[in-house]
């Protein structure tokens, strides 16, 4: 039986503490790593101070369909996809710093955060194994989390079209009223009409908010 490298214990430690204190559940550290789920455990309760919750990973698409969540999603989405062609980053390595951007750019504009870590963790491997893409709306040229099998032809996203009862909670008012006071006109930056005012809105330089023709400069870590 060979023995593990202690360097690649090391690393697989420093990685599962950087995705617990994202809020990564158990399921998602034993993915990543090759730690055992015991020491994962101990780990967890030590960095958090209380056990890791219980329960499966949220396995359906349909959550990623839903109006704030797909905006959320699409505008996570975006971000990974311009780090992994603008720079040598994949893997967790490229879902931990397309996170971090997204919470940054949430943080400067006082919103709430939808999507949470394990949640951004399962959309990147939906979009892995296809079952999930991007379609352009037809109305703003933004990129928006879709399923592969409905039609896309003049794709018109949530936020050019608002269903009738989005954002009618009061979380999710919140939650829209907080990025659509950072000056963008529909509520998230996802379209290349609006680059200007979005990036005064506070926009973190790098972050791919547009359509395919952004040619935003990645600056970010």
């Amino acid at each position: 039986m060979s023995k593990k490298s202690l360097l690649t214990e090391m690393r697989d430690t420093q990685l599962a503490i950087e995705m617990i204190e994202l809020g990564a559940r158990p399921q998602v550290l034993e993915s990543e790593t090759t730690l055992s789920r015991e020491r994962l455990l101990k780990l967890y309760k030590e960095v958090k101070g209380v056990s890791p919750p219980k329960g499966m990973l949220p396995f359906s698409t349909d959550w990623f369909l839903t109006w704030l969540p797909n905006v959320h999603s699409s505008l996570f989405i975006n971000i990974h996809r311009y780090i992994t062609r603008n720079s040598d980053c994949s893997g967790i390595e490229a879902v931990l710093k397309s996170y971090r951007l997204y919470q940054e750019y949430l943080h400067t504009n006082q919103a709430e955060a939808v999507l949470s870590f394990t949640r951004a963790w399962t959309l990147n491997r939906f979009f892995e194994n296809r079952m999930l893409e991007t379609a352009v709306c037809s109305g703003c040229g933004g990129h928006f989390v879709v399923h592969p099998d409905d039609l896309h032809d003049q794709y018109v996203c949530g936020l050019c079209n608002v269903p009738a009862r989005a954002g009618k909670t009061r979380k999710a008012k919140a939650a829209e009223g907080s990025l659509r006071s950072s000056g963008a006109p529909t509520g998230v930056p996802l379209a290349g009409a609006a680059e200007g005012s979005r990036r005064s809105s506070g926009v973190p330089a790098g972050v791919p908010l547009a359509g395919a023709a952004a040619q935003i400069e990645l600056t970010a870590a």
